[in-house]
């Protein structure tokens, strides 16, 4: 078992190298675009899972997916050559979803605002009138 924190120095570094690998190294045109949100690897190093999204959100996940699947070999042969580990983790690729959700909630929030100010404009002016 690893140390909590070699496990994040690990996770950052995977992470890291992901970024970079699929922003100069893939040349598969169905991970153009797709940014690695989270990495975390499970203290046994058997498993890393890697959480990805994209710019355009989730109308392109499942061909991500697809293409991430697809590149999975290549992807586990370079993170070896490039983060040393004894034993090197499966990767399992997730979509993540909070980068949309994180959109939605500022959408919201500024409409919320918007509102307060309207009702604070109107109430200002109700009061000018009386």
């Amino acid at each position: 078992m690893v140390s909590q924190l070699r496990l994040r120095r690990i996770n950052e570094r995977m992470k890291e190298e992901l970024a970079i690998l699929l922003l100069y190294e893939v040349s598969d045109p169905r991970l153009h675009g797709v940014s690695v949100t989270d990495v975390r690897v499970d203290r046994e190093l058997a498993y890393a899972d890697v959480f990805v999204s994209a710019v355009e959100g989730s109308t392109r996940k499942d061909e991500i997916l697809a293409g991430l699947e697809h590149a999975r070999g290549f992807l586990s042969r370079q993170l070896a050559q490039r983060v040393e580990l004894r034993q090197f983790p499966r990767l399992r690729f997730h979509w993540d979803p909070t980068p949309e959700r994180a959109e939605r909630i500022e959408a919201l929030l500024k409409q919320i605002q918007a509102e307060r100010e309207a009702r604070a404009d109107t109430a200002a002016d109700d009061e000018a009138a009386d």
